[in-house]
């Protein structure tokens, strides 16, 4: 049975998510979700945390549980599927971890953008 688009989203989505969770804290993820992670930390006010976690200083980690999918975008071809952008919820945050496919639909890169 081939895989439909909306079937393939959903493991890149998935794919992404636990890419984000390995790399986490790796010297590797330098520049990543560790760096979103800090940077938003320090950032948002500690309402927002006790809003979404029930703490206004949660272990870092932590932070992964509330990431959302903002957006998956890339060439026509593949269907837009190259980058997942990934997120916190609600207003918080103009910065994404962007999380890029190779041509083979396997994760090759994980940054933070704005």
């Amino acid at each position: 049975m081939p895989t439909t688009r909306q079937d393939e989203a959903a493991r890149r989505e998935k794919a992404a998510l636990g890419a984000i969770r390995n790399a986490f804290g790796t010297d590797a993820d330098e520049f990543g979700a560790t760096l979103f992670v800090s940077h938003h930390l320090e950032e948002i006010e500690a309402g927002y945390w006790q809003e979404h976690l029930g703490s206004a200083t949660p272990e870092p980690v932590r932070v992964l549980d509330l990431l959302v999918l903002r957006s998956h975008w890339g060439d026509e071809e593949e269907d837009g599927m190259d980058v997942f952008d990934f997120t916190l919820p609600g207003e918080a945050t103009d910065y994404v971890i962007s999380v890029r496919f190779d041509d083979a639909g396997q994760v090759e890169e994980i940054s933070m953008e704005s």
